[in-house]
């Protein structure tokens, strides 16, 4: 049973995740108006979707000798301070420059703010019988699909995106004096060293660092192109109206959110690796109705499916890369790294090819993630495999 102290500590950390995940759903769905605004083509707004994503690289880099000096709480104060606060800056972007750097900003203190977080939730959750990573992670895809209802509406209606977004931002900025004093000191945050990596003992240090880097790359150009993609899909694909292409990234993120909160119980159930397998399958199959059938409904009911497969995959990996031996961090930064190559590649892919007159932007976005899902199976089922060996033959 949790401590009052610990149970304050999952207060804070859950009220940060649901944060940090309404900041992603109160811009995404706007981000049609936002690409009128600065009076862009899609390729050049794939451009600035990629230049961004070096933030978050350098983000990764930076983020375990930072919490290594200052500790875990005070990264995630101060991240999450500095995410929110690049709201202002995005509400603001009269050009694709600013754009950039308000895309930069927000994705370098997004990757201190969420290593930060994860190593406190998996502290907490090492701590429980039952599991709470998955939910935590449900709590941000809570705050996206709350935050995105809201911008959907705000969207429908026409209010001014500069109000809605900086109201946004003095809002979660507020929730900080909330956060900051239930979060575990340090001491209470480093876990075992000996812990046992994913795929068993046997693998070394730079495999397992190298597996984190690869399935986070993939489940990245997986979730971070549905979400990027999914409004402009309907509005350019299907010619709908802003209003209702913001739905797509609600339908999404409905399915990330009710498959993070039922995943910690059915983690038991099946073990890690048919989970991430069957989850990488559904969203595989969601993607393809999602991008490659062209009417409204099919496209919501493929995006949900689509939501529900990938919703289990970075709980575990956050999880399981916090408890990776090694510096502080040092798991969690590799994911990290991996999940920012996948940023780095799949906006500009998705963007130059939807730019040409052969593909339409659902063609492109499926060409660029199915492949993502095969190879994440491909990586769980050979993972699967060597560990069955290593148990029939200790």
């Amino acid at each position: 049973m949790l401590s009052e102290r610990d149970r304050r500590a999952l207060q804070s950390v859950a009220v940060q995740f649901f944060a940090n995940g309404a900041v992603v759903g109160s811009v995404l769905p706007r981000l049609p108006e936002i690409r009128d605004r600065i009076d862009t083509d899609l390729a050049t707004l794939g451009i600035v979707f990629t230049l961004a994503s070096f933030g978050g690289l350098l983000g990764s880099a930076v983020c375990s000798p930072i919490i290594e000096r200052v500790g875990s709480k005070t990264a995630m104060i101060g991240g999450g301070l500095a995410l929110t606060s690049t709201l202002f800056l995005t509400a603001a972007a009269s050009s694709p420059w600013v754009l950039l750097i308000a895309l930069s900003l927000w994705l370098l203190f997004d990757v201190v703010a969420d290593v930060a977080m994860n190593m406190q939730g998996s502290a907490i959750s090492s701590r429980r019988s039952v599991p709470v990573m998955n939910r935590l992670h449900g709590l941000w895809s809570l705050g996206t699909v709350l935050g995105g209802i809201a911008a959907s509406f705000l969207a429908w209606i026409e209010f001014n995106l500069e109000a809605h977004l900086s109201a946004v931002a003095l809002t979660l900025i507020a929730t900080m004096a909330f956060v900051a004093p239930g979060l575990l000191p340090e001491e209470e945050v480093i876990q075992d060293d000996e812990a046992t990596p994913p795929g068993g003992p046997a693998r070394s240090h730079r495999t397992v660092l190298l597996t984190f880097a690869v399935l986070a790359a993939m489940a990245m150009v997986m979730e971070q192109t549905s979400n990027d993609w999914s409004a402009l899909r309907l509005t350019d694909d299907l010619t709908q109206t802003a209003g209702l292409a913001a739905l797509g990234f609600v339908a999404y993120t409905v399915g990330m959110t009710v498959g993070r909160f039922s995943g910690d119980s059915l983690l038991g159930r099946i073990g890690q690796h048919r989970m991430i397998r069957a989850g990488a399958s559904l969203n595989g199959f969601g993607l393809a109705l999602a991008f490659l059938v062209d009417t409204v409904p099919t496209v919501l009911v493929g995006l949900v499916l689509a939501g529900l497969g990938n919703s289990v995959i970075f709980p575990m990996l956050y999880d399981q890369a916090a408890k990776a031996p090694g510096k502080a961090g040092a798991g969690l930064g590799a994911m990290v790294a991996g999940s920012r190559v996948g940023a780095l590649v799949a906006p500009v892919t998705v963007g130059t090819l939807a730019s040409t007159d052969a593909l339409s932007i659902g063609q492109a976005v499926a060409l660029t993630t199915i492949p993502c899902a095969l190879i994440v199976i491909t990586i769980r089922a050979a993972q699967a495999r060597t560990d069955r060996r290593q148990l029939s033959s200790a």
